[in-house]
Order: structure tokens, then C-alpha cells, then sequence
């Protein structure tokens, strides 16, 4: 009965962190919209790193009070290089992502993405040391192929020409990718080998990537750009703070994913969340669906039926150990 409790309780914990993510995300992205798509007049939003900048200091702030007030953890033994190769990772990360949209479409971003989990995987194993039991593996590819089955377009790829160029926006996709994998390694490393908790690891990584940003908003002069534009726009400021706060509770659930489950976990979750945003989409509003995303969708709950059966087994009694060596 224990057992059966431990795992429905590890289920449950799933769930609340899927759920998290998913609604805080789903308002997140309305609140970008409404800042980068807004009518400015004349004027268009064009200040993309400013807006992370801002994301990271209200992060970093809330995370701090939350350390300081509320949970009081014990001591962090993360050393700090380690949260600076992580904020390093995320931020470019995310601002090739971003450049990479400049040479390819949106969708295919979107698809590339889709892949996410797979090389958080492969730099797992390589440099982290993880090891994952073979139905793991099935479970992973299964999901991306089903998401990235989903998310294609056809129209699009007809569209553009030839869908197998490596051009420079496929590079910087790559990039992305690999970074993301880097993500998941130092994340893996802060949980398996040093004391730490969802809020001190929000913390840092929003700090040390606030750090990295302020250099580039220096360099380039975009954020008395930025603040100008909100001082000649102030219609946009209550965006800016719905569009902060819904990132700091995604975070939230973001970063207790990464802590409870691993790195993986939360790279399936966060690629699986835009996967039930279109279908949510989908069912709501009725839209047609091709068979091939029929066939997407059965293969991304097939995929996550058997992990949640299969796939964590062995994770499951690896953990201990982990926490027994230290």
C-alpha cells in the first residue's frame, strides 16, 4: 500500500506541475502578445531582450522573498559558477531561439523545439552521468514524434521549398537545442550533487541571467530604448506586470518540476504544453484535423501512457541511491 500511495502521490505531483505550467503559460503567452503585437501607432514592440530582461528581475525578486519569508530552505551548497553556466545555457537558449525566427518560419521554430527533450536526454547520459531505462527512451521519441507530427505543416514546408536545407536559421536551432540539453545537464547536477530548491534555483538563474542581459541591453542601447517606449506607451505597463507575474508562477512550477522530477521531465512537460494549447484549440473551436495529426495525438498519449507506466520504474528506485551517496 505504501507503494501504491508513493506513486499515485508522484502522480499527483505530475499532474499539479503539468497544470501550473500549462494555465500559466497559456496566460503568458496572451500577455506577449498583447505587449510585442499591441497598437502602438505608429511605434511596433521590438524590444524582445528588454521584456526577458524584466521577466528575470521580477523572477528573481519574487523568488528571493519567497526563500527569505516564506519557505526558508536550508542553505543552498550550489556553487555559483555552476547557476552561471545554467543562466548561460537558458539565455542563449532562448535568444537563439528568438534570432533563429529571422531565417525560418514560426512553425518550424515550433517543430525544431519539439524536439527539446531529446538532446536534454542524450547530454544527460554524456555529461551528467544519468542513466534511463530502455522503455524511457521508446517513451521520449514517441512523444516528439507524435508532437512534431501534430505541429508540422504542410503548407508551409511546400511553401518554402526544399524542407531539408541546413541554412543559418537551422544552425541556430541546433544551437538552441544543444544548449537546452546543456540546461538539463547543470540543472541535473545542481539536484543530484548540491542542496538546493526550486525557489534558490529560480533565484540564481534569474539573477546570473539578469547579469547576462544587462550586459546586452548595455551594449545595445535597448534599455533606455525600452523605457522610453513604455514612458510614451503606458497603456503597455499593465501587460508588463500580468505578463511578470504569470512568468514568476510559471517559473514556479517550472523549476519544482526540475527539482522533483529531473530536467527531462520538465522538457517533456514544457514540449507537450503547446501540443495541448493547439488541441485544446482544436476541440474547442472545432477545427478539422488531419489524419496525421490523429495519428500525432495517439502517439503523444500513447507516449506519455507508457512512461508514466514503464518509463519511471527504474528512475524511481535509482533516487535513493543518489541522495544516499552525498
Amino acid at each position: 500500500m505504501s507503494a501504491v500511495s508513493s506513486t499515485t502521490s508522484e502522480y499527483r505531483k505530475v499532474g499539479v506541475c503539468f497544470f501550473g505550467v500549462f494555465f500559466c503559460y497559456l496566460l503568458f503567452g496572451i500577455c506577449q502578445e498583447k505587449i510585442t503585437r499591441g497598437d502602438y501607432g505608429e511605434e511596433k514592440f521590438t524590444y524582445a531582450q528588454a521584456l526577458v530582461f524584466i521577466q528575470c528581475i521580477f523572477s528573481c525578486t519574487v523568488a528571493k522573498i519567497i526563500v527569505k519569508f516564506v519557505t526558508k530552505p536550508k542553505e543552498d551548497t550550489t556553487p555559483a559558477g555552476l547557476y552561471a553556466a545554467c543562466a548561460v545555457c537558458y539565455t542563449g537558449a532562448m535568444v537563439a531561439s528568438n534570432v533563429a525566427l529571422q531565417y525560418i518560419s514560426y512553425p518550424a521554430q515550433v517543430l525544431g523545439k519539439a524536439c527539446k527533450p531529446i538532446p536534454v536526454m542524450i547530454l544527460g547520459i554524456f555529461l551528467a552521468k544519468k542513466r534511463y531505462p530502455p522503455a524511457k527512451f521508446a517513451c521520449i521519441l514517441m512523444i516528439v514524434l507524435g508532437v512534431a507530427m501534430f505541429m508540422y505543416k504542410d503548407s508551409k514546408a511546400e511553401a518554402g521549398g526544399s524542407a531539408f536545407t541546413l541554412g543559418t536559421g537551422e544552425m541556430l536551432l541546433l544551437v538552441s537545442l544543444t544548449l537546452d540539453g546543456l540546461t538539463g545537464v547543470t540543472q541535473e547536477k545542481m539536484r543530484s550533487n548540491h542542496i538546493t530548491d526550486q525557489h534558490h534555483m529560480m533565484y540564481n538563474v534569474n539573477l546570473w541571467s539578469c547579469y547576462v542581459l544587462a550586459a546586452a541591453l548595455i551594449v545595445t542601447g535597448q534599455g533606455l530604448e525600452f523605457i522610453y517606449f513604455c514612458w510614451r506607451n503606458p497603456s503597455v505597463l499593465p501587460y508588463l506586470l500580468a505578463f511578470c507575474v504569470t512568468s514568476a508562477l510559471g517559473q514556479h512550477f517550472i523549476f519544482l518540476t526540475v527539482v522533483t522530477f529531473g530536467p527531462l521531465t520538465c522538457s517533456v512537460i514544457t514540449t507537450t504544453r503547446k501540443f495541448f494549447t493547439i488541441l485544446c484549440s482544436v476541440i474547442f473551436f472545432q477545427n478539422p484535423m488531419s489524419s496525421r495529426q490523429c495519428l500525432g495525438t495517439s502517439f503523444v498519449f500513447l507516449g506519455l501512457a507508457c512512461d508514466a507506466r514503464y518509463g519511471k520504474s527504474k528512475q524511481v528506485a535509482v533516487a535513493p541511491k543518489e541522495k544516499v551517496e552525498h
